[in-house]
């Protein structure tokens, strides 16, 4: 049988299971894998490929790095040249402008991690988090201009534990992702795809997160909101407030039978507490700015003066 030629956009360590399914697959015939340009990091500041990028090379995979694809006109005639059938993306971070969509002949397809037309954009699985969902899953969608707005051809829901963090969810996805892009291939080559247009009525958005959206106002927000963000911003951007302008990373919460007023905040016997809108919690797990992580009790055994929490970011 005639293997698929297929070009994946990809970036980060999330798009590596995928492109390992699609290299080992035997319907499938890499042409290229398409990622951002190498980046200074760590330290010493030395360049690092992309997490895709260091595959291909591991993998003998013709690879081109890219600030804007879009824009690699020589690259794009040698692509139209080859008799493309896909383009796979997951999370490249680049749009695919109209000439690069129409290269492939069965089109270009995008992995999301939500369940379109839910959570369109950067931060779907983060945002799921935020707003307590108890399942979400993956999506692929052919590709249009406008942002993951393209018809749905497959959808995987998964459930969400009531504890899970941003990060655990992530690695889930991560995996998840490449079990759809199996199922997606086999309904392809069995023409069993089935497209659905995204009701606009539904469309919610996932922007790009900040660091400043770990804030913990604990004067406005209830217990659930503040638990929402601190699992959903675990282990990025991570959560925080202020103690006597010092920031206090925040790690883990519990609820106590104190009762506090909003923003008020009370420690005795080892334990700091604080009240919310709507709850008494205990910062069980937090670190001090310039300080290692510890318990409430480790942090007050080591600290001798009084200290107040400070609303301001």
């Amino acid at each position: 049988m005639k293997r698929l030629n297929v070009v994946y956009f990809g970036t980060p360590d999330f798009s590596v299971p995928t492109l390992d399914l699609l290299a080992n697959h035997p319907s499938i015939n890499i042409v290229s894998v398409v990622s951002m340009p190498d980046r200074k990091s760590g330290r010493g500041l030395e360049l690092k490929s992309p997490e895709v990028i260091e595959y291909s090379k591991n993998n003998r995979i013709n690879f081109f790095q890219t600030e804007n694809i879009n824009k690699e006109e020589s690259y794009l005639q040698e692509l139209e040249s080859k008799n493309i059938d896909l383009f796979i993306v997951l999370a490249f971070a680049q749009f695919l402008g109209q000439r690069v969509l129409s290269i492939a002949k069965q089109g270009a397809f995008n992995i999301h991690t939500s369940l379109l037309p839910k959570y369109r954009g950067a931060a779907p699985i983060q945002y799921a988090l935020l707003n307590g969902d108890t399942t979400t899953g993956v999506s692929i969608q052919r590709m249009v201009k406008k942002m993951d707005a393209g018809d749905v051809c497959h959808s995987k829901s998964i459930k969400v534990a009531s504890n899970e963090t941003g990060g655990q969810l992530y690695t889930r996805l991560k995996f998840q992702a490449a079990l759809s892009a199996n199922e997606f291939i086999s309904d392809l080559i069995h023409d069993k795809l089935q497209f659905i247009a995204q009701d606009e009525s539904l469309v919610s958005f996932a922007p790009t997160l900040k660091k400043n959206d770990g804030f913990l106002d604990f004067k406005n927000m209830t217990y659930q909101q503040i638990t929402n963000i601190i699992r959903a911003l675990d282990p990025w951007p991570g959560s925080y407030c202020f103690l006597d302008k010092k920031r206090l990373k925040v790690f883990s919460i519990l609820t106590t039978d104190l009762s506090l007023k909003p923003g008020e905040l009370f420690y005795k016997n080892g334990f700091l507490n604080i009240g919310t809108k709507d709850k008494t919690v205990r910062l069980n797990s937090i670190q001090i700015e310039g300080k290692a992580r510890s318990t409430d009790i480790e942090f007050l055994n080591g600290i001798k003066k009084e200290f107040t929490i400070n609303p301001e970011v």
